[in-house]
């Protein structure tokens, strides 16, 4: 990744690049879902213990996802909040069935053609 951007919706469309393989997007839908599941319990139990737990759920999925399935370093790294903002964009489009346009969009540009 040695293109800087600096705007989210180039990043987007890097982002799902990042992504290519339907087994790394499933952790990461699975990942988020633990992550998001188990931030909801820790606010209505009171238990801000599980805030950790919650990002290891999530990160833990992702990161497996990129280091054994897509051989790739996790956008993570660079862009923390853009890569958050992605997870969570992905995660609602996927549960939503709304992802296959964006998934296209991101494969047909020129870029697609480099990374």
């Amino acid at each position: 990744m040695s293109e800087r951007y600096t705007n989210f919706e180039d990043f987007w469309l890097f982002y799902l690049r990042e992504h290519r393989d339907p087994l790394n997007r499933t952790l990461h839908l699975v990942g988020t879902g633990a992550a998001l599941a188990t931030l909801a319990t820790a606010a209505v139990t009171m238990q801000p213990w599980l805030v950790p737990a919650a990002l290891v759920a999530g990160y833990g999925a992702a990161w497996v996802g990129h280091f054994v399935v897509e051989k790739n370093r996790p956008a993570t790294f660079q862009y923390p909040l853009w890569s958050l903002r992605g997870d969570l964009r992905m995660f609602r489009l996927a549960v939503t069935g709304q992802l296959a346009p964006h998934l296209e969009r991101a494969y047909a540009g020129p870029e697609a053609v480099a990374n």
